[in-house]
């Protein structure tokens, strides 16, 4: 099971890029999600930087959760979707079967929401399709299965992501509210 976080956005509101923003237990957001898949027994980690490439590089291949293979997103400004395609072409060069993607402004989910979505979705192989929900509501991590990342590839646009390969197909909503919020930061108020 591939572990593909998403760390390449600029941060406008953050005032710096996401994987450079200091999460409130320690480091940075990058490193915080590196830690979560590592401990989640995803592997190979595959990790998408862009804004602030220089400085998150080192991060992202030191500490004790290294990532596996770092992808540079030069069209990161384009959206979400441009992160997700950089990382799903890497994840192609190895013989994961699926994709746990995991965006790195979401300060409150760690492991636990990562094992019960991968628990619930064992044994499903490469067409599992599945995402996480928080009090009902969709969100991520979301578990793409081989078999749907050529659609991904060529469907994903802007900051939408997965959003529209979801909801084309039928999939697994896993709730995760009694373990996290869900919610991502966008600004310094969201970390308080």
């Amino acid at each position: 099971m591939a572990g593909l976080l998403l760390a390449a956005g600029g941060g406008r509101r953050m005032g710096r890029p996401k994987a450079l923003v200091a999460d409130p237990g320690g480091g940075t957001f990058l490193e915080r999600g590196l830690r979560v898949l590592r401990e989640s027994g995803c592997g190979p980690v595959v990790v998408v930087l862009g804004a602030g490439v220089e400085e998150a590089r080192p991060l992202a291949t030191a500490g004790t959760a290294p990532a596996d293979v770092v992808v540079e997103a030069t069209d990161w400004a384009d959206g979400q979707s441009a992160s997700l395609r950089a990382g799903l072409r890497a994840c192609l060069d190895t013989d994961a079967e699926a994709a746990l993607v995991l965006l790195v402004d979401l300060p409150d989910v760690g492991p636990p929401v990562v094992v019960r979505l991968l628990a619930e979705t064992a044994g499903e192989g490469p067409a599992v399709l599945a995402r996480a929900a928080y009090a009902g509501v969709p969100g991520h991590p979301v578990l793409l299965g081989r078999d749907h990342w050529d659609e991904v590839l060529t469907s994903a646009t802007g900051d939408k992501g997965a959003r529209d390969h979801l909801a084309r197909h039928p999939h697994l909503v896993v709730e995760c509210g009694d373990l996290a919020t869900g919610l991502d930061a966008d600004t310094p108020a969201d970390l308080v």
